[in-house]
């Protein structure tokens, strides 16, 4: 209660009466599908996400939804190569192996460098070198996030509580880089966690000579799946609305426990569905909207690039794009009800939105760098005005074995979805044109 009453306060327009109700069951039927126990947690490019895109395709399909121009039906594929270690990573400092030391994320290959320690508190002020070891209390996810902006090639942290929740977060193992077929190699930065003794006597060796080797990689090859539908607009000059969420999870972790996924992303999923539902109800919009549920955002975003390098539309032509992202939960840095608009800042659709009726807010955790962690990201580089809503971006469930369908708060995900229907039918029908802010589009 005490968080409520220190939120901001924020005046949402009184949402206009509705003509179309969102029914809780209908989000529940989708929640107890999508994030059950026959599922499993919807892997990234496994045969149970490929399960979910045939669910949403045929619910698009039941809708009244259209295969997209030059589909010939609802679901949209691309092949990945899912590499994973054949042995085990060694590191080694000034010749000597450490042992104990967890390999969190691997990068695309064995590296070598000269040791570069740095106390910083934040990603950005990350050096640029080939082999950084941070002794600051900083988080872990951050510094992972900003190395590779950095072009470090391996980033050493302390061993933990946070890298070991890192590590289970990632599935329990090691998570290595996939990458689609015939595209580029991930250039990430490598990630190891080294015991607190090993990790104090490295801190002062800075210029030492470290290596990371890594073992042969098997290339195991995989699909991953999209689900499309298009509701037509009236005014084929006047654009397309796209309306987005990933549908794949993390599946079953290292140690047998089911990630279901409840919140990341099925909650997402259900609202694109249910804004489908409403939209395809209701007399055909001015523009065009496209529906798309994407595949393998967990281990790279790699449904959202496939989709953005192979539009159905010109992305010339996508007027906008809004992603769902974790909805289930209710954050309370936030007003009663509101979701957080990730980059809200950086264009002028979110207030318009908002004037609108749509319950969102601006993003309360800057220093995450949400706008760039989801499927959005792919679509904003390519000029797009594309943007995330989340609901707690930072719940306690958040790649946990307990995000559930029973850890839902399902009214406040009803009601978020309810709130986007008449704003959303305002965007498609208006000749409203959403655009950057001065330095708002992204450029990396």
């Amino acid at each position: 209660m005490a968080a409520l009453l220190l939120a901001p306060t924020i005046a949402f327009a009184a949402p206009p009466a509705e003509a179309w109700i969102v029914q809780p069951q209908w989000v529940a039927a989708h929640e107890a599908f999508l994030a059950s126990d026959a599922l499993q947690g919807r892997g990234s490019a496994t045969r149970d996400e490929a399960i979910a895109a045939a669910y949403v395709a045929s619910q698009f399909q039941g809708y009244g939804l259209k295969p997209a121009p030059g589909m010939g039906g609802y679901l949209q594929t691309a092949n990945i190569v899912k590499p994973r270690l054949n042995g085990t990573p060694v590191l080694t400092a000034g010749g000597g192996a450490i042992s104990g030391a967890v390999l969190i994320m691997a990068g695309s290959g064995s590296v070598k460098g000269k040791l570069k320690v740095a106390a910083v508190e934040h990603a950005e002020a990350l050096p640029t070198a080939d082999v950084v070891l941070v002794t600051s209390n900083a988080s872990v996810m951050s510094m992972a996030m900003g190395a590779s902006g950095k072009h470090i090639k391996l980033l050493i942290v302390r061993d933990g509580a946070e890298a070991q929740g890192l590590l289970q977060a990632l599935g329990g193992s090691t998570s290595t880089p996939s990458y689609l077929e015939g595209g580029p190699k991930s250039a990430r930065a490598a990630i190891v966690a080294v015991p607190a003794a090993d990790f104090d006597r490295l801190a002062s060796r800075e210029g030492a000579d470290v290596t990371l080797t890594l073992p042969p990689m098997i290339e195991d090859k995989t699909a991953t799946t999209n689900a499309v539908g298009y509701l037509p607009g009236t005014d084929p000059k006047a654009g397309v609305i796209l309306i987005t969420a990933h549908l794949d999870h993390l599946g079953v972790r290292e140690d047998g426990a089911v990630m279901h996924g409840a919140n990341d992303d099925a909650s997402g999923t259900t609202a694109v569905l249910e804004l489908a539902h409403a939209m395809a109800a209701g007399p055909a919009p001015r523009r065009g909207v496209l529906f798309v549920a994407y595949g393998s955002e967990e281990i790279g975003g790699f449904g959202s690039l496939y989709f953005a390098a192979h539009p159905p539309v010109p992305l010339t032509d996508i007027a906008a794009n809004l992603e769902f992202e974790m909805i289930g939960a209710q954050d309370p840095k936030l007003p009663y009800g509101a979701m957080m608009m990730t980059g809200y800042e950086r264009s002028n659709l979110g207030a318009a939105l908002q004037a609108h009726g749509a319950l969102v807010a601006a993003d309360p955790y800057p220093d995450q760098h949400f706008f760039q962690r989801s499927d959005n990201y792919s679509l904003a580089l390519s000029g797009v005005v594309a943007h995330t809503l989340s609901g707690w971006a930072v719940t306690p469930t958040y790649h946990q074995p307990t995000d559930t369908l029973e850890n839902l708060n399902l009214p406040f995900m009803t009601r978020a979805i309810q709130s986007l229907i008449a704003p959303v039918r305002w965007l498609a029908d208006s000749d409203f044109q959403p655009k950057w802010t001065e330095g708002g589009r992204p450029t990396k």
